[in-house]
């Protein structure tokens, strides 16, 4: 079966969506995790926030979830390249089929990953893998505004409808059963520094590779304009972190 081409265009990039090892550590300073916490790490790409946490919590255990078998292969690399392998395990598996024991984590961290599953949807069912009192962090898409610009608003409504405001996803957290610990925005400077900067430098050597690939070109056009509205908007949305705790 082909490789579909959205994991390849990440491929080789450290984050595959926009973060940065402060931003880890500010979600797990405000939740202050048990030292020997078990952390079910979703969506976890290259796994730049799972080494991360393993750094910051230097005695837990970390479970690594992704559904792209060779992300998981870098960050076991790269896991035991800085001598942390040893606490973290991989699992090739989809977010919305996890094959973990009810009520088993400390911890759910989901940076930038709970979009594929939905956010009410990912709340509500990686909740069954919490124990009671324990913690979920997460980043989401949101507006910072009640009236984004039109130029924005109708991208949006292509690449991301169910984009809400902070508002929006504090009433979703509410109803979920969650209390909101703490929340803040990521500045725009990180989603250059540790996302968009080395992924345009990708796009810009595939585009020939992939010339005769007509969908691939689809997603590298897509993917440029994404950027180029992020440079003109970053203002009105950008991602927002929520530290809950399961009541």
């Amino acid at each position: 079966m082909d490789t579909p081409f959205i994991f390849t265009l990440f491929e080789g990039l450290d984050r595959q969506g926009p973060g940065s090892d402060a931003c880890t550590n500010r979600m797990f300073d405000i939740l202050s995790p048990p030292d020997e916490a078990l952390i079910l790490d979703i969506g976890c790409g290259a796994g730049s926030q799972t080494l991360a946490l393993a750094r910051r919590c230097r005695n837990c255990h970390i479970t690594a979830v992704d559904i792209h078998q060779p992300y998981l292969d870098i960050l076991r690399k790269r896991a035991y390249e800085e001598g942390i392998g040893a606490r973290i395990v991989t699992v090739c598996r989809s977010m919305d089929d996890l094959p973990f024991s009810l009520e088993h984590f400390d911890v759910v961290w989901a940076e930038g990953s709970i979009f594929v599953i939905g956010f009410e949807r990912g709340l509500s069912y990686w909740k069954n893998f919490l124990k009671t009192g324990g913690s979920l962090a997460l980043t989401e898409m949101v507006w910072f505004t009640d009236n984004p610009p039109e130029e924005i608003a109708a991208f949006m409504e292509d690449a991301y409808p169910v984009i809400t405001s902070i508002a929006g996803c504090k009433q979703m957290i509410e109803k979920s059963g969650y209390d909101l610990v703490g929340n803040f925005s990521l500045p725009s400077e990180m989603w250059w520094s540790e996302y968009y900067t080395p992924l345009q430098i990708k796009l810009d050597g595939m585009e020939e590779e992939y010339a005769q690939n007509q969908d691939a070109l689809a997603l590298i056009d897509m993917t440029r304009r994404e950027i180029a509205q992020f440079r003109k908007y970053s203002d009105y949305y950008g991602y927002h972190a929520f530290l809950l705790r399961k009541i």
